[in-house]
Parts: structure tokens; sequence; C-alpha cells
């Protein structure tokens, strides 16, 4: 008998501070106007001093596994993605399962930038769908903010801190009909940051460790024909209608790019969930948390089809089918 995952639980850890466009304007020249013009985030939530990834990972975590009632003794494997971990290592997940008193079982990041938590969930749904684990904790957790020139205008305004989680259990019935992954590492230099550990920290240089370096108007035409294409390859992988879907999960980085996914699967906005408004671009975290409050506002429900979909640095994107 064939095995599958099925999302039983889901659940979001956001800061609680909030930084609205109108705050930006008193340090950087923008304006509410020009932000939400051009990407529609309205406001992001942004992590406190001390406060961190596994922090986030952490509240979210917990309320996905309340919801699904599953206890951390029965946690097979955690899988956190993250570009943004507490440490170089050990990696998050491993600060994580200790929290949550889980250990034994397997914990591991997967960095893939804003595509981060598809990959995660793929991951996962492959070790249930092979027998190799029955309970799976997946998350998408980021502090974006703690590496932002927060005098460059064109990416600080863009990005928020935050965490979603689901909980993947077995199920003999299909929940995660199928995930695609890609990626294209060369188109590094349109979305990246500079440094890290073998390529060397740099202290010298002013802003060493906080960039985001995007160069955006080619970052937004790469991401809407990598979506396009992911989406045609889903729908065509499992035989279905653009018309069988309904909701579309899109990544949260920017209204525009969203709309236009909406369009090219002539889907109407009102079946699209958006929370980049509130939240900005959370990188990992952006599709589990639009997903966990539309799950939690009632607007999804059990038997209905969703599409999960993501782009990101690298660059990486990526998919996936669920029936809910």
């Amino acid at each position: 008998m064939a095995v599958y995952s099925r999302i039983a639980g889901t659940g979001s850890g956001l800061p609680e501070k909030i930084l609205t466009n109108k705050d930006l304007e008193q340090f950087v020249e923008t304006s509410d106007e020009w932000i939400a013009s051009r990407t529609g985030i309205r406001q992001r939530h942004v992590a406190a001093e001390g406060e961190t990834t596994c922090d986030l990972a952490e509240r979210a975590a917990r309320a996905a596994m309340e919801a699904a009632g599953v206890t951390a003794a029965e946690l097979d494997m955690i899988v956190v993605g993250t570009t943004t971990p507490d440490l170089i290592f050990p990696s998050t997940a491993c600060l994580l399962q200790h929290r949550l008193g889980a250990n034994g079982c397997a914990a591991f990041d997967v960095n893939a930038a804003c595509s981060g938590f598809i990959y995660a969930l793929s991951v996962a749904d492959n070790f249930i769908r092979a027998g190799n684990a029955k309970t799976v904790l997946v998350v998408g957790a980021e502090t974006l903010t703690r590496m932002l020139d927060w005098s460059d205008r064109n990416t600080c305004v863009l990005f928020g801190d935050g965490a979603g989680a689901v909980v993947l259990k077995a199920d003999t019935e299909a929940g995660i009909l199928s995930t695609h992954l890609h990626a294209d590492g060369g188109k590094k230099e349109l979305l990246y940051n500079p440094v890290g550990v073998s390529v060397g920290f740099k202290p010298e240089e002013k802003n060493a460790g906080v960039r985001v370096l995007m160069t955006g108007n080619e970052v937004f035409k790469h991401a809407v024909k990598a979506l396009d294409a992911v989406v045609d390859e889903t729908l065509e992988a499992n035989g279905l209608q653009k018309s069988d879907l309904d909701w579309l999960i899109p990544h949260q980085a920017n209204l525009r790019i969203i709309e236009a996914t909406a369009k090219r699967l002539d889907m109407p906005m009102d079946r699209v969930i958006v929370t980049v408004h509130k939240h900005g671009n959370t990188s990992s975290g952006s599709v589990p948390l639009a997903l966990d409050e539309a799950v939690r506002s009632g607007k999804i429900q059990r038997g209905q089809l969703l599409l999960l979909e993501a782009f990101g640095g690298g660059f990486t994107w990526g998919s996936a089918l669920i029936r809910y």
C-alpha cells in the first residue's frame, strides 16, 4: 500500500515588534506610497535584540504540534529551512530539537534561501514516502533583518522576520501529491550575500555581513518566468487543469509577482493567499506563514487543492501540490 504524507497541523511564530513603512521614512529616503506601490508591503515584523531564528521556529513548531496533536517523542525528524541560522553550527534544527525535547531524532537545516520551506517540505515528504519516517516537523524560519543594510532603500524595505511550521504525518490517503525543485547557480550575482565562512567576513568593510545584494528588476523577470514554468510542470505531472486548484499560496516577496502568477493561472486574487502587506518577505518563512494564516482563518478547508510555490536566491525555485 502506498504511503503519503499529510499536513496534520500548522503554526506561526512572529516577533512582536512591527516596523511600518512610515517608520522607515524616519531613517531612510523612502515613502509608504513608494514601497507599497512597488511591492505591496505596508509593514514587517522585526526580531527584538537577542531574539533568534530558533526562538521564532520554536513558537511556530509548538503551535503546529499542538494543532496536529503530536508530542515531541513522536517526531522522527526535524527539517528547518533557513538562510539565517542562529549559529554556523550546530544547525538551528538541532537547537530546536533540544528545546522541544525531541532529542534523538534526525535534525538538520536546508538552505535554499526563499525556497527553503518548499525544499524542506520535499525532503520530509520523500522520507515519509520511503518509509523512513512517520512524523516530521518542517519549519521555515528567518531573521533576515539581521543582515540588512538599513541605509540601502532598495533592500531594507523588503524583508521581515518570522517562522512558519507544519507537521507531516504518514497516511494512506494522498496529501502532498508532488513536489518540484529547481536551481540555477549561474544567477548568483543577481541576489546574494557576499560574505561567508570560507570566502571570509572581511570585517574591515562597511556593513560587512549585513548586506543583501539584489538586482531587483532582473530578479523579478527570472522569478515570473521560473514560477510560470514550475506551475505548468506541477499541473502536467498530476494531470490537472488550472481550474482544479482551490488556492494559490505563493512566496510573499512582491505583490506584483504574486499577481503575475495568479493571472497566469486564471485565478482571481480572492483565491490567492496574500500576507506580504503585513509580513514583508520573510524568505523561507513566508509560505508556511501564509498557509497557517489561511488555515486558522478558515479559508482553507480539508480536501481542497493547494499550490505552494517559491523563488529565491541561488537561484532556487520550487512548488508543492497538496490535497489539504
